[in-house]
């Protein structure tokens, strides 16, 4: 397994890989304690021909019309162990002019991700479980959103490329302008 750090790049070999992200509330969170609301992430797989959105599976559209990309399920409170969310990828299914896959975690309900702790993007070969990537969130995002890591499709096949970067991105279908220095 290699851990990421923003700016890294991984080779992919495998097929059929699944983007897995996970998080736990900060211990500030809930509305009981505090008056502030429960934190809803949202995992979100974007993709993109150029600048130009192909298709996006989420929790809404749970998947790409290519088949390419299904969301495995919505959780609306980061509670249990593991991955919390999930998108799984196959690469081989990945429409021909598709260049760029964005995969984004959102807050549904609007709140700086600064209110969660341990969050975690990681990448796992579907066909054997093996993590191949890991891209820990060690820092403080004040955005909605963050981007936190690009697919892109090269001559030689695809990479990831961790990124890590806050955005203000509620709902994904909302925010695609926002998106775009990301894939051009």
């Amino acid at each position: 397994m290699t851990q990421l750090a923003a700016g890294d790049t991984f080779e992919i070999s495998a097929t059929r890989i699944r983007m897995g992200i996970g998080w736990d509330k900060d211990a500030g969170a809930g509305y009981a304690r505090t008056g502030r609301r429960e934190v809803d992430l949202d995992a979100t797989a974007l993709e993109f021909t150029g600048t130009q959105l192909f298709d996006l599976a989420f929790y809404n559209n749970l998947a790409t019309r290519d088949g390419s990309v299904t969301h495995q399920g919505d959780n609306q409170s980061g509670s249990g162990a593991g991955d919390d969310e999930s998108v799984l990828v196959d690469l081989s299914k990945v429409h021909g002019p598709v260049d760029t896959i964005v995969l984004l975690v959102s807050s549904y309900m609007g709140q700086s991700l600064a209110w969660i702790a341990n969050a975690y993007c990681r990448l796992v070969d579907d066909e054997t479980d093996e993590e191949l990537a890991r891209f820990t969130l060690t820092f403080s995002i004040e955005e909605t959103g963050a981007v936190l890591a690009l697919l892109r499709r090269t001559p030689a096949g695809w990479t990831l490329h961790a990124v890590g970067e806050g955005v203000p991105i509620s709902v994904p279908t909302e925010g695609l302008a926002k998106l775009t220095r990301f894939v051009s």
